[in-house]
C-alpha cells in the first residue's frame, strides 16, 4: 500500500493524554484504545503529543483533506471542467433539426445558475426549438450501479448521490418548509423549476424545539410525486430541505423542460442516455468555477457528492475509474516522498465503511501541505472554527474562535478532526484526533478539551 513515515514520529509511541480528554473520554464512555491523536508544530520536530499515532482508523470526512490536496497539487487551482451542447447541425430559422447532446466532464459544481446559464447561452445563439431528443453524455465517467440506499438506507438524502460525468444540481432539489403558526400549517415551497414534480403536503405542525427537525420529516417518492408526512417544529422557522428523489435522467429532464420552457424554447422529443457522435458540433459552453473556489464548498461544507467527483477527476484517463483515481494518488505520493502505510482509499469522500489512515499520516499530510505551493489554498478551505463552515456554531466565542483551521469528519461509530491551530503564543500547531468506536457521537467534548489545551499553550 501507499506508505509515509512521518519526519520525527516514531512508529510507536504513546503519550498520556491531557487530563480534560481522558476526563472527558472516560465520561463518554469512550476507552482511550479507541483514539489517536497526534499533535506537532507545523515546522515539524518531535510530535507534542502522540498517541496511538500508527493506529490505522476510519476517517470519516476528514479523508477529504487528502483528495482536496492531492487535486490542488495534481489539476492545479485554475483547473475548471466544462459541461458542453452540441448537434449535428447548425440552428436554422431558431431550430435544431436532428438530436441536442449535452456532454458532462465531471464538474462538481454544476449547479442551478450555470445550468440555467449553459441553456441561456443556447438560446442567446439563436437555438429556439429542438426537433429531435435531447442525449445525455455522462462517458467522462466509468462508474458502477450506484444504490443511494447502500449506506444507510437514506436513499434520498443528497450526500447518498453517486458521482456522475454530469451531475447538475447535485442530482437534487430543494424545498422550502415555512411554518404558519396562525393556520396551524406548513407551507411547502418547491424552490428548484421542476417540469412534472407534485406535493402532497402532509405535514402537521409541532409545538417542539427545533431538534433533529429533519429526522422527523417522512418523504415518499411516487413517480413524480413526494408525499410528505410527519412533523415540522413552529420554533424551526423556515428551513431548506434537500432530497435526491429520482434517477439522473428523470432529474435532468425535468429541471431541463423546466428551464428550457421559461428560457421560450420550444422540445417535445425524449431526454435520454447516449453518446455524442463524432460529427457533432459544439454550440455552447460553460465553464465550472475554479478548482480554488470548488474546495471551500467540499471541505467547508463536508461535501460527499462533490469530493467524490473530484476524486475521479483526478484520474488522467478517460473515462475516468475510481481504481485510477487511487494509482494516480499513489504515484503523486511517491513523487512526493510519501509514505502513507495505514492509508486505504475507496471514494475520497469519507463516506465510506472501508476508508482508512492513521493519525501519524494525516499530521504528516497536512505537513506537506504547509510546504507546498498550494497552503494558502487548502488552509483557505477548511471551516474556521466559530466562523463559518461545519464550525461555525463551535468555538464561537473563546480561545479558539477564528485560530484554527479545522475538517471535521462524522460517520455512525466515527469522530475524527484534523487541521491547523494557532495558539495563544503565535505557534501554529497541526492537531489530528480520530475516534472510532460505538460511542465516538459521544466525543466531541473530548476533541473539544484537546483543541482548548494545544490553544492554551
Amino acid at each position: 500500500m501507499l506508505a509515509l513515515i512521518a519526519p520525527g514520529l516514531p512508529a510507536a509511541q504513546a503519550a498520556d493524554l491531557p487530563p480534560a480528554v481522558s476526563q472527558a473520554l472516560q465520561e463518554a464512555g469512550i476507552p482511550a484504545r479507541s483514539v489517536a491523536v497526534v499533535v506537532q508544530a507545523v515546522d515539524g520536530g518531535p510530535p507534542l503529543l502522540a498517541h496511538h499515532p500508527r493506529q490505522a482508523m476510519n476517517p470519516a470526512s476528514a479523508m477529504k483533506l487528502l483528495t482536496t490536496y492531492a487535486a490542488l497539487e495534481l489539476l492545479g487551482p485554475a483547473h475548471t471542467w466544462h459541461t458542453e451542447v452540441l448537434a449535428e447541425s447548425a440552428a436554422v430559422n431558431g431550430r435544431v433539426d436532428g438530436n441536442l447532446y449535452l456532454r458532462g466532464s465531471g464538474d462538481p459544481r454544476l449547479g442551478l445558475e450555470p445550468f440555467w446559464l449553459l441553456l441561456r447561452q443556447l438560446r442567446a445563439r439563436g437555438v429556439a426549438e429542438i426537433g429531435g431528443d435531447l442525449v445525455l453524455d455522462r462517458s467522462a465517467f466509468a462508474v458502477p450501479p450506484h444504490d443511494p440506499g447502500e449506506f444507510d438506507q437514506e436513499p434520498l438524502r443528497p450526500y447518498n448521490a453517486g458521482p456522475d460525468a454530469l451531475l447538475v444540481n447535485l442530482k437534487s432539489i430543494r424545498l422550502t418548509l415555512l411554518p404558519d403558526p396562525a393556520r396551524q400549517t406548513v407551507q411547502v415551497i418547491i424552490d428548484t423549476p421542476s417540469a412534472g414534480l407534485r406535493i402532497d403536503n402532509r405535514l402537521s405542525l409541532g409545538r417542539e424545539a427545533c431538534d433533529d427537525w429533519r429526522e422527523q420529516i417522512r418523504p415518499v417518492v411516487n413517480g413524480q410525486s413526494i408525499e410528505l408526512s410527519g412533523r415540522f417544529p413552529a420554533a424551526c422557522g423556515e428551513k431548506a430541505l434537500h432530497l435526491v428523489p429520482w434517477a439522473a435522467d428523470l432529474q435532468v429532464e425535468d429541471l431541463f423542460r423546466a428551464l428550457w420552457r421559461e428560457l421560450g424554447g420550444s422540445f417535445s422529443g425524449r431526454v435520454r442516455a447516449g453518446r455524442v457522435p463524432a460529427s457533432a458540433r459544439t454550440l455552447a459552453v460553460q465553464e465550472s468555477a475554479a478548482l480554488g473556489e470548488v474546495i471551500r464548498d467540499i471541505n467547508k461544507f463536508s461535501n460527499n457528492v462533490m469530493a467524490r467527483q473530484l476524486f475521479l477527476s483526478l484520474d488522467s484517463e478517460r473515462p475516468a475509474t475510481a481504481e485510477g483515481a487511487r494509482r494516480r494518488i499513489a504515484g503523486w505520493l511517491q513523487a512526493k516522498g510519501l509514505k502513507l502505510p495505514e492509508l486505504v482509499l475507496d471514494n475520497g469522500s469519507g463516506l465510506s465503511r472501508s476508508e482508512r489512515i492513521s493519525a501519524a499520516d494525516l499530521a504528516a499530510l497536512l505537513r506537506a501541505a504547509w510546504q507546498s505551493p498550494v497552503m494558502p489554498e487548502l488552509i483557505a478551505s477548511l471551516p474556521i472554527a466559530g466562523v463559518d463552515g461545519t464550525l461555525r456554531k463551535r468555538f464561537n466565542e473563546g480561545s479558539l474562535s477564528g485560530r484554527a483551521h479545522l475538517k471535521t469528519g462524522y460517520l455512525d461509530g466515527v469522530r475524527a478532526l484534523a487541521g491547523f491551530l494557532l495558539d495563544r503564543s503565535g505557534k501554529r500547531w497541526i492537531v489530528v484526533c480520530l475516534i472510532n468506536d460505538p460511542k465516538a457521537r459521544l466525543g466531541k467534548p473530548a476533541i473539544d478539551a484537546l483543541l482548548l489545551w494545544v490553544a492554551k499553550r
